[in-house]
């Protein structure tokens, strides 16, 4: 058997944080938490983790990543994916859904087959899943998204990617308000699949009858929709009232207001608001020049901007926008039920993002600025996270 006890560590355990507290992990799972003085006759056959006093949470799963470390989703290739695994496993994440933007059916094909090379075998955090963002959004609400790409709801090329991915398209964001968007919305539903909305010019109406269809979550919140208005309340106000609802927020200080992170948490509350990072090729890296979606990317400050000045995407890791959620007066506990408790729900993994008996031992140590110092999956450090 393969045993484990991280002690002397402050555990975020769903509403509370324990400290000092003892982790028991026995075979990738999570036996017990306790706050006991550990004697010699309770660690027979268990390998001691010091935990130094830092912070102990579940792993963080991240639901809209694209790249990392100068790799892009898009690529096509089996190790794009991996170092992306790899990268998110160093920030604190250990499971994602490979996110791609528009592009030609081709490469969707593509990016969809090199990341199934990868399923099972990744050397970083696991793939839960895609999540195709596009193609079919609304070019009025584009972003950075490519608007060569984009084109209406099409279910029978929808059928043919779904054969392709072998069930594990997991989430697809969408512009409800296009011709056959709701179509689409109930197609997706039949699948199974997270219908999200975003890069949409929805109103207010379009937005509550799609998710009366069955969407349930909005990328990236604020981002790539329209605003709210007093007297045209829009995508945003609708999915506010909605509490099946969930909402990604982009926390980088860049894409939204720290006053509009709080009033998202105040109104859907931490059990309805995920953190995620977006990120394309250039976490990791730093400024530069890069190629993303189709497009000419310079990144500036941490700050990716097409030439016209466009956001596209970020540079944001999910232990930063931890730290920067914590920063902007959202509690420990909150924060983290946002970056690992909430995804896990929403993408129905109830044994992950969680520090609780029985639950997976996907864990992170974090110091005091948020710095990962090792990160576990299932039982086992990930050997390139080590920093202690």
């Amino acid at each position: 058997m393969n045993r484990k006890i991280i002690y002397d560590v402050r555990a975020v355990c769903g509403n509370e944080a324990l400290w000092p507290a003892n982790v028991w992990i026995c075979d990738g799972l999570i036996e017990k938490i306790d706050t006991r003085r550990l004697s010699s006759g309770q660690v027979q056959n268990y390998e001691l983790i010091d935990g130094q006093g830092m912070l102990l949470i579940p792993g963080m799963i991240d639901v809209h990543i694209h790249g990392a470390n100068g790799f892009d989703m898009m690529d096509g290739t089996a190790q794009s994916v991996q170092e992306v695994s790899l990268a998110c496993a160093s920030s604190g994440c250990t499971s994602f859904l490979a996110t791609s933007v528009s592009s030609s059916i081709e490469d969707l094909l593509g990016m969809i087959q090199s990341v199934k090379r990868v399923i099972g075998h990744e050397e970083g955090a696991a793939i839960a899943g895609i999540h195709l963002e596009g193609p079919y959004l609304n070019e009025k609400r584009k972003g950075m998204q490519n608007e060569k790409f984009l084109r209406h709801p099409d279910i029978e090329e929808m059928r043919r990617i779904y054969r392709e991915a072998d069930g594990w398209i997991k989430m697809v964001t969408i512009a409800p308000e296009l011709p056959g968007g709701m179509e689409m919305i109930s197609y997706l539903r039949e699948q199974r699949t997270i219908v999200a909305v975003a890069h949409s010019d929805a109103t207010y109406e379009e937005a509550k009858l799609a998710f009366a269809r069955g969407a349930s979550h909005v990328t990236h919140c604020f981002n790539g929709m329209r605003p709210i208005h007093h007297r045209d309340p829009g995508l945003v106000a609708a999915a506010f009232e909605e509490e099946h609802v969930s909402l990604q927020a982009i926390v980088d200080n860049v894409h939204l207001h720290p006053a509009i992170v709080r009033l998202m948490h105040r109104v859907k509350g931490a059990d309805n608001m995920v953190l995620i990072t977006d990120a394309l090729q250039a976490m990791g890296l730093g400024d530069g020049i890069y190629t993303f979606g189709g497009h000419q990317v310079e990144v500036a400050g941490g700050i990716a901007r097409l030439q016209d000045g466009t956001l596209a995407s970020s540079t944001i890791t999910m232990n930063k926008a931890l730290q920067l959620t914590v920063e902007l007066g959202i509690s420990i506990t909150d924060a983290v039920q946002m970056a690992s408790t909430t995804p896990a729900n929403i993408l129905g993994c109830r044994h992950k993002g969680r520090i609780a008996a029985g639950c997976q031992a996907d864990l992170v140590l974090l110091n005091d600025n948020f710095d990962v110092q090792w990160t576990m999956i299932e039982g086992n450090l990930i050997p390139s996270t080590i920093r202690t």
